[in-house]
């Protein structure tokens, strides 16, 4: 129930601010799709919404946000060096990449960073085993060890205090 609330009330604000009208009209539809949308939906947002009340995990949230926008931008530039390079130098692969991330949310923001920076696709995710199987275009190492430092150990640290 506290997921339903608590998905209500950020779906108004979201309305809110992406609707910008303060007319009585247009806040009274927002509530009826917060509604509906929290009704439908609000069991699958939040399992642990307590979590949301520690400015702690906002500050960390910020802070990987700029370190994940200069790790895209490090793996475009590696991947369009690699398209424009006359002998098109890939290796490609897929590695297991072992994490200690337990909360879907955390396992979900790990597996979406990696296949949004170019160069690497989560392929699969074993969360029982801790393992993401990560389709990388340059296998650099295939020691599961080697493999999470160079894939996911810059992410993973931030994301686990930020979401467990």
């Amino acid at each position: 129930m506290k997921s339903r609330i608590l998905l209500f009330f950020l779906a108004l604000a979201v309305w809110a601010l992406l609707n910008w009208t303060p007319d009585w009209q247009h806040m009274l539809i927002g509530v009826f799709v917060a509604a509906f949308v929290a009704f439908m939906t609000g069991d699958l947002f939040v399992r642990r919404p307590h979590l949301f009340t520690h400015l702690n995990r906002y500050l960390w949230f910020f802070y990987y946000c700029p370190i994940f926008i200069w790790e895209c931008i490090k793996a475009n530039i590696d991947v369009a060096y690699r398209v424009i390079h006359p002998d098109l130098p890939i290796h490609p692969g897929i590695v297991k990449v072992r994490t200690s991330l337990k909360s879907d949310t955390a396992l979900t923001f790990l597996a979406n960073s990696i296949t949004l920076t170019p160069g690497t696709l989560s392929v699969d995710v074993d969360k029982e085993n801790g393992v993401l199987y990560v389709h990388w275009i340059e296998v650099k190492d295939k020691d599961i060890e080697k493999a999470t430092g160079l894939v996911a150990e810059r992410f993973e640290r931030i994301l686990k205090r930020i979401f467990e």
